[in-house]
């Protein structure tokens, strides 16, 4: 059990009962406490369970002369792989004359609900005055659940299931009722935001699908399209089904409905008449902010804001990773909610340089937005400058996402037709001598 610990000076008064006659009368005794410290490794400790059932087994062993009803054996397994400190374990008691069995457990059931307090195990010795505390294994004190041997139903693994996920929706709930009461309004509206995206992108997406799924028909020229130029074209989400421009490249799959919030930041400088800051922002949302102050709508001022912001956000989240556009991105404050996105689609795990093909989604991103900044006719001169490319490399971006370009004032604008048409490539095959 390992080696015994005296405590010093520590000395507890106990007081036995006694019943007479008269009434009740109470011995104080002085005792020295032990207290025994736990040793898994060699010995388990004492384990302490209950039936809830009702089930008695000194009673039933009182009364009962035959080994029916007598408790015939006490099993604890331990899994072998678990931490020593911190075992799983599982009780059977054994019922002679019976099928049944009492089940407890350290991990399931009862034994799973938040543990307030440490429980032990205390032994009285009256002639030599000395209180031995002893730690009960796994510091759990287990409910005896009677179950029926070769009775076990398949459906218990899936209800066991259902109540594991129900039990950590519960507590993903109570940790942000603690955010919500003692948590700063910032780390509210980001819990809160994370929330809405989670479930933006779980449920939204899946009954989206479903939806779809009845009736659709497959665009085989698409298809090869998509084949022919997989390697050539990353692109955003899309709609090649789209007859109207705005629907082709749909924004609400582009900027999620929980990211608007943190989107604001030219939308309130705009109204407040304050000029946006030259060494933070690109020049292609310097040249539109125009457009941002023409627009008397308040809800199309704030989308078109947005936009704005949302390419500054990608276009400062690219210079970040990049050897001449580091010190652009410092004065930048990108919010957390987007650093984790972008993170997530766009950033290597091992190098700090974008992988290629991320770098060539997150340059169709800023595009696709730009068009939609530029109502669908922009000139790519400012967003290459701001993208630090050639603006005849990004004119092959630009017709990967289905583009066209027209002149316009001796300059070649990019327009977007619908339905989307993309390019296909077409690979000849070597002959075989």
């Amino acid at each position: 059990m390992g080696k015994s610990k005296e405590k010093k000076n520590r000395s507890l008064e106990v007081e036995e009962e006694r019943a007479d006659a008269m009434g009740k009368q109470f011995e104080t005794i002085n005792v020295k406490i032990k207290e025994i410290s736990e040793n898994p490794e060699k010995k388990i400790s004492p384990v302490i369970g209950y039936f809830p059932s009702g089930f008695d087994p000194s009673k039933n062993s009182e009364e009962s002369n035959s080994k029916s009803g007598v408790i015939s054996s006490v099993k604890v397994y331990k899994n072998p792989k678990r931490n020593p400190k911190n075992p799983r374990l599982e009780v059977v008691v054994g019922v002679g004359g019976s099928a049944v069995n009492f089940v407890g457990t350290s991990y399931s059931g009862e034994a799973r609900t938040p543990q307030l307090c440490n429980y032990a195990l205390g032994v009285l010795d009256k002639e030599t005055g000395v209180l031995k505390m002893v730690p009960i294994a796994a510091n759990k004190i287990f409910r005896l659940e009677p179950k029926v041997a070769g009775l076990e139903q398949p459906e218990n693994e899936s209800r066991d299931a259902d109540k594991e996920t129900e039990a950590y929706e519960e507590r993903n709930e109570k940790f942000m009722n603690v955010t919500r009461m003692y948590s700063t309004k910032k780390n509210i509206r980001r819990d809160e935001k994370r929330e809405t995206l989670r479930k933006t992108d779980d449920v939204g997406a899946q009954e989206g699908m479903e939806q779809k799924l009845e009736g659709i028909k497959v665009n085989m020229e698409a298809l090869e399209a998509v084949s022919s130029t997989a390697n050539a074209r990353n692109i955003p989400p899309h709609d090649l089904e789209a007859n109207e421009v705005e629907m082709a490249y749909p924004l609400d799959r582009i900027i999620l409905k929980g990211e608007w919030d943190y989107l604001q930041d030219i939308f309130h400088k705009v109204h407040g008449g304050s000029e946006l800051a030259q060494d933070v922002y690109p020049s292609f949302v310097l040249n539109r902010v125009h457009t941002v102050q023409k627009i008397k709508d308040e809800s199309s001022r704030r989308r078109m804001a947005g936009i704005l912001s949302y390419i500054t956000h990608l276009v400062r989240f690219k210079d970040r990773h990049s050897m001449d556009g580091v010190l652009s991105a410092k004065l930048h404050k990108l919010p957390s909610i987007l650093s984790q996105k972008f993170s997530t689609m766009f950033a290597s795990t091992t190098e700090k340089r974008l992988p290629q093909d991320k770098l060539d989604l997150l340059i169709s991103y800023v595009l696709v937005l730009s068009l939609f900044a530029d109502d669908f006719r922009s000139d790519p001169s400012d967003i290459a400058r701001d993208l630090r490319m050639n603006p005849l490399t990004l004119r092959t971006h630009y017709e990967s996402l289905g583009c066209k370009f027209v002149r316009e004032n001796l300059s070649l604008v990019a327009t977007l037709p619908v339905p989307l048409t993309f390019q296909t490539i077409k690979i000849k095959r070597k002959r075989q001598k």
